[in-house]
């Protein structure tokens, strides 16, 4: 396993470093410690727009799209140096789901006018875009989508309901896996539309959830019309350019999950340190075993990047990473609120800057309502972006070659 970068990329990751240190404060120790949330916000703006206008949003997109013309491991790179600096590099909620996912999947399927009209409307962040998967009855089980998109004449015609939307109230636009032939197998019988969410048929409820955020919505589709240009692939690639998409939400987490994680693992031994927990051979234990398995995921995203050193697709290993963090991320957020005990039970201090993953570097190492926030979240790492049942049906039946189980 080679992780050699090639010079051009290592001269990429000088122009990232120069960067940090010309528009970084002096003195700068990470998002996490700003000292309140709304400080937080304003700076998270502000830094997008300076990655927009230092062209470091899209390096690997064609010029002509607004890109760098770079390489996918060009774009780890810059993602591993911002990680390391404590700034991020998904800024915006909908960067995600929109620069990330849509983004690179219209570079493959999309026609040419969506990728005029989108792509670099995403890199300046004039349009933001969510994801329209889960239903109420479909969540991890996408082939059991139920949203309906019939054709009426040049129109598209959607029915159906989406749920556990983030971020759809802050989107102007949704991209949804809607049921366009309901007479063929269920694979085959789904589409990836591209939706406004300015149209006349759209509902969008956010849903307040348990650590007291807005971050999901349900969205409901009432005889919505969209033109039937308004389609990614053709009508029953839905599942094909789905499966796509998914593979890019995972991509660059090989290459930050690492980073993140021991970041926070740090963190916890410095409040078990402060608590005077660091001395108790279970939390020491404990402690241990979190950091081998922090080491192990290190390894893990070698495994990936190396597919991506060789130019071939992300496969299995995607699945092995994505279950593993998630596990993993629930165990170590637990031992946090052990050490704390019931001084954690008081939400204090401030909270975590992002609902996903770790807390940003910098954060205070004794503040529970970081540590309790991020805890919850952890729960939900388990479920979204395929749950861990999921990924283990996939590595059974894909990697490891065993029968279907039996419905």
């Amino acid at each position: 396993m080679d992780t050699t970068y090639p010079a051009e990329v290592e001269e990429f990751r000088a122009e990232v470093r120069a960067v940090l240190v010309e528009e970084l404060p002096d003195g700068w120790r990470g998002t996490g410690a700003i000292p309140d949330m709304a400080a937080t916000a304003v700076f998270v703006r502000q830094w997008r727009q300076t990655l927009y206008r230092r062209g470091l949003l899209g390096v690997a997109w064609p010029v002509e799209y607004g890109g760098r013309g770079l390489t996918t491991l060009h774009q780890v790179v810059l993602v591993e140096e911002l990680t390391r600096a404590g700034v991020p590099f998904g800024v915006l909620p909908q960067d995600s789901t929109g620069l990330k996912m849509l983004g690179n999947t219209l570079l493959r399927y999309g026609t040419e006018e969506q990728k005029r009209e989108i792509l670099p409307a995403l890199l300046s962040g004039e349009q933001r875009w969510c994801q329209g998967f889960s239903e109420p009855g479909a969540g991890s089980d996408l082939a059991s989508v139920a949203t309906r998109a019939r054709l009426d004449g040049d129109e598209w015609v959607i029915d159906g309901q989406k749920i556990w939307t983030s971020g759809a109230d802050r989107s102007t636009g949704i991209f949804v896996l809607a049921r366009t032939d309901p007479d063929v197998p269920r694979h085959r019988g789904l589409s990836f539309l591209l939706v406004p969410v300015d149209r006349p048929g759209i509902e969008v409820r956010p849903i307040r959830h348990m650590t007291g955020g807005t971050d999901f919505c349900e969205v409901f589709f009432t005889d919505m019309r969209i033109p039937v240009d308004a389609i990614v692939g053709k009508p029953g690639d839905g599942w094909k350019v789905a499966s796509t998409l998914l593979t890019f939400e995972r991509g660059e987490e090989a290459a930050t999950n690492p980073i993140l994680f021991r970041a926070e693992l740090d963190r916890l031994v410095e409040l078990a340190r402060r608590r005077g927990a660091a001395a108790d051979p279970v939390v020491r234990r404990r402690l241990a075993y979190c950091r081998a398995r922090v080491e192990v995921m290190r390894f893990l995203g070698y495994r990936v990047l190396s597919d991506v050193l060789s130019g071939g697709e992300l496969g299995h290993a995607s699945s092995v990473s994505k279950l593993y963090w998630s596990e993993y991320h629930r165990e170590v957020t637990q031992l946090a609120l052990d050490i704390e005990g019931l001084d954690g039970l008081v939400p204090t201090g401030k909270g975590p800057s992002k609902p996903m993953r770790t807390d940003d570097p910098g954060a205070d190492p004794e503040s529970s309502r970081s540590w309790w926030e991020v805890s919850l979240n952890a729960r939900a790492g388990t479920i979204y972006a395929g749950t861990s049942e999921v990924q283990r049906t996939i590595l059974a039946e894909r990697a490891l070659g065993l029968p279907r189980e039996r419905s």
